[in-house]
């Protein structure tokens, strides 16, 4: 397993400009970086990928940033506007040598709202199609994209490993795996080691949060059942360190973080690294 970090730690957004911590993150012992790309704009992708080169360094993910207007389940135009960013981040990631386009590539974040049983299906449908075609795509260009549920707060669409598995099977391209994360599984999952067993084959990112969104391993999670969980099913996956401060403001305003949840945000990466290496290897 590779442990990673996300850049949402440190920046929002990321541009070409923000490789300078490349550099940082390889000497804290990371051995990949995720990337969420606001706007496929933002970044050179040819120079993005030198750079992590440069540094010894992986770019083992893209992180999809289902903003407003971006919607697999929306309306027409927001359906397409979703369908042009995500091929734009996959062509990235291609240009980058990354394996995956990853995050909760279905929805825009935030909608969550008490859908009745036949619009449920209506969206079901729509996401659906839109990720078979965004499959294809995927394939052609050697890409995969792992798809993540998210607590209930945050949509209404995709919370569970279960349901995951079933969106990952209705799509049914080899290009398409499930995407977990420790916080949103320490919310809606009763067992998250049985949980990460039952997606075993189909398991392609895993995000390391701590319970309240700081370092992993500093929390109540039940770590050790994890660690022994993804061996069980031979992950070989990332491992990625997902956690946000009040540093950055647009972010934490996005992730209801109100407080200080960590003295200093490079412990969540430092320490985290550390207590992730201990636990998982």
């Amino acid at each position: 397993m590779r442990l990673g970090i996300n850049s949402f730690l440190f920046t929002s957004p990321f541009t070409t400009k923000h490789t300078r911590l490349f550099k940082t993150f390889k000497r804290w012992g990371f051995d990949t970086v995720e990337l969420p790309i606001e706007d496929p704009s933002h970044i050179d992708p040819a120079k993005v990928k030198a750079d992590a080169d440069k540094a010894g360094l992986a770019i083992g993910s893209v992180c999809a940033c289902m903003g407003p207007g971006r919607d697999f389940r929306g309306s027409d135009a927001d359906q397409q506007t979703a369908m042009v960013y995500c091929q734009a981040l996959i062509d990235q990631a291609a240009v980058m040598g990354v394996p995956s386009l990853i995050g909760p590539v279905y929805s825009v974040v935030g909608k969550a709202d008490a859908v009745e049983p036949a619009q449920q299906k209506i969206e079901w449908a729509l996401v659906v199609k839109n990720l078979k075609v965004l499959a294809a795509y995927a394939e052609a260009k050697g890409v995969n994209i792992c798809i993540e549920p998210l607590n209930r707060f945050e949509t209404d669409f995709l919370n569970t490993c279960d349901q995951g598995l079933k969106l990952v099977r209705a799509i049914g391209s080899p290009a398409v795996k499930l995407h977990l994360d420790t916080f949103h599984m320490n919310i809606e999952e009763k067992d998250q080691a049985a949980s990460i067993r039952k997606a075993g084959k189909h398991l392609g990112h895993f995000h390391a949060c701590g319970s309240d969104r700081g370092t992993p391993g500093g929390d109540h999670i039940a770590w050790p059942a994890i660690a022994r969980a993804l061996k069980s099913i031979g992950y070989k996956g990332d491992v990625v360190i997902e956690s946000f401060t009040t540093d950055v403001k647009v972010i934490a305003r996005a992730a209801a973080i109100w407080r200080k949840i960590e003295p200093r945000r490079n412990d969540i990466a430092v320490k985290g690294l550390k207590f992730l290496k201990r636990t998982l290897r």
